[in-house]
């Protein structure tokens, strides 16, 4: 090869080597372009579009919201002796934000096995609150010391859950007053839903029954809570603000609590109810329904299968005092009353009394099978002699009875608190018996209600307050818990002349001096009456209600025995006597 030819070769070669590396380095610029103008875009996009966003979830990985709930107010009786309190117990938390929804599962299921709640429970409570909330949500309450020992010690196990102390509600007299103290509880879905714009939220305790319901708002208080900033071990390291919550307000009720405590006693393991009430102001000093329930059981949440065991018992969620029963012949009081106001009777009317009445066919006898001779009022009452209000009622109508039932506030609520437990009560009409059974009314059906038989139904409380209207000389009064600053309701007159009101009063103390009642031995004179109402094919209930002193008095006391098997006198009666001696001996 010629040296021209060589050099021809190489300056070829060498044009060719210039020309790939100039196409590399273009090619390079273009990826290095490309790559930057991604990062730029990128960066674009983080910090102009969404870079509130960023910062935000920065923030709330940063700083944490911890919650603190109210303590909720106390209850007093009459004599500010405690009722229910708080005491100091610890609950977990988790805090959603912690961690994505796909790394919560296996921490739920770990969680749920060492805290014996279904995971699926946790489960909804975080999708209630959302896994991107910066909110802790309470999961368990009153947890034992040795569970919060153990996820202290293996707190890398449960990133996002947290302990943190609580007010618990807390009964020192166990089921004592259960069924005017009601219980507490976590809020539901059902619940929250309604009370939302009340500043209701997730994991809130409120009442669920009795005063605990009734006074709700008085008793609540607000939430308040801490700011935190937190590291990677999600430690505190500085308190950036806190707002301390405002505890629920107390409030005192109108109940003796050793009073109450007497009428438990009294009235033992019977099914039935006491109502105790001053019958000047409406104030009551006791309220008892049998069988009863423990409310601190109540203060943590219990599984549906206690609570359907609670159930089974004999209903003792019922509220005995402020349920419908037949009033047998308590409501005599009221016969004699309507009677007496018509027109058609007079204090000083006789009327016959027979072994029974035929009613075409349909026998209506006295309790003694025997009658009781020509006999008043007064005598009808001590007696409680059927024939002898059966001819009354059948004289002056169904009209004139259910005129005075309507006034002494029978078949409607009464206007206590405990609205969410009380029945009305029933008291028939022809027009209520052709709508329900589409059957007139028979004369048989006048008998009946003129007894306080058939269909007619009164609680134990509408009966206290038909015996405190004759106690406090023709008056209703409003019954009523809360004790407070203010003057108690007013009374109403229910429109009762003075004789009539005499006739009663009288009637109701021979019931104690030579009527039924008149075994039963008090420290202080009492006026009553009792009844046996039929249940069949069970037991008859006993009914006794009564007043003390019979001058001036200050006490009126209403027993109901379910399905006794025996008299009023006989199984009421001895409840009423013990309970008007406790009064007597703290007076």
């Amino acid at each position: 090869m010629t040296s021209f030819t060589k050099f021809a070769t190489r300056a070829i070669e060498q044009e060719r080597t210039v020309g790939r590396g100039a196409r590399v380095y273009v090619f390079l610029s273009l990826i290095v372009l490309l790559l930057g103008g991604a990062i730029g875009g990128r960066l674009v996009y983080l910090q102009l579009i969404t870079g509130n966003y960023n910062r935000q979830l920065a923030e709330n990985n940063r700083i944490r919201l911890i919650p603190k709930p109210p303590e909720r107010g106390r209850i007093y009786d009459r004599h500010s002796r405690i009722l229910a309190t708080n005491r100091l117990a610890y609950a977990i938390y988790v805090w959603p934000i912690a961690q994505s929804e796909a790394q919560w599962q296996p921490i739920i299921d770990k969680l749920a096995q060492v805290t014996g709640i279904p995971s699926g429970d946790i489960r909804q409570k975080m999708k209630q609150a959302g896994y991107q909330s910066p909110h802790l949500v309470k999961i368990a309450s009153n947890i034992s010391p040795r569970l919060i020992t153990y996820l202290a010690e293996h707190s890398s196990e449960f990133p996002g859950i947290q302990v943190e102390p609580e007010a618990v509600r807390y009964y020192p007299h166990g089921d004592v007053a259960a069924h005017v103290l009601g219980y507490t509880g976590e809020i539901t879905e059902a619940e929250l839903a309604k009370r939302r714009e009340k500043g209701y939220r997730l994991g809130d305790i409120i009442g669920k029954m009795g005063a605990e319901f009734a006074f709700e708002e008085k008793l609540r208080g607000s939430w308040g809570g801490q700011q935190v900033e937190v590291d990677g071990m999600e430690r505190v390291v500085k308190v950036l603000g806190q707002k301390p919550p405002i505890p629920g307000g107390s409030i005192r009720l109108t109940i003796d609590l050793e009073l109450q405590k007497a009428a438990e006693r009294a009235l033992g393991y019977s099914r039935g109810a006491v109502v105790v009430l001053q019958p000047q102001t409406g104030e009551i000093l006791a309220l008892v329904s049998r069988p009863s329930f423990d409310p601190n059981v109540f203060s943590t949440p219990i599984s549906q299968a206690t609570w359907e065991r609670l159930n089974s018992e004999d209903k003792p969620f019922i509220n005995r005092a402020l349920q419908g029963f037949p009033p047998a012949s308590t409501f005599k009081i009221v016969t004699t009353i309507a009677g007496l106001e018509s027109g058609k009777f007079t204090p000083t009317s006789l009327l016959p009394t027979y072994p029974y009445l035929d009613l075409g066919g349909w026998l209506f006898w006295d309790h003694n099978q025997a009658g009781f001779g020509t006999i008043g009022f007064v005598e009808a009452l001590a007696y409680s002699s059927n024939t002898f209000f059966a001819q009354v009622g059948m004289t002056i109508g169904v009209e004139e009875i259910v005129k005075w039932c309507r006034r002494l506030g029978l078949g409607s609520h009464s206007g206590i608190e405990l609205v969410r437990e009380e029945a009305g009560g029933l008291v028939p009409t022809p027009q209520w018996k052709q709508e329900l059974v589409g059957e007139p009314w028979y004369i048989g059906d006048t008998v009946n209600l003129s007894i306080g038989q058939g269909d007619v139904q009164a609680t134990v409380l509408q009966i206290a307050l038909v015996t405190a209207a004759i106690a406090n000389g023709g008056y209703r009064v409003r019954p009523h818990l809360l004790l407070d600053n203010h003057s108690p309701p007013p009374k109403e007159p229910i429109g009762l002349q003075p004789t009539t009101i005499e006739v009663v009063q009288r009637g109701l103390e021979a019931v104690t001096t030579f009527g039924t009642g008149a075994g039963l031995s008090t420290l202080i004179p009492f006026a009553g009456k009792s009844g046996t109402a039929e249940d069949p094919p069970r037991p008859t209930h006993a009914w006794f209600t009564a007043y003390a002193p019979v001058q001036n008095p200050q006490i009126v006391v209403t027993v109901f025995v379910e399905n006794a098997g025996k008299g009023g006198s006989a199984a009421a009666g001895p409840i009423v006597a013990e309970i008007i001696n406790t009064y007597a001996q703290r007076r």
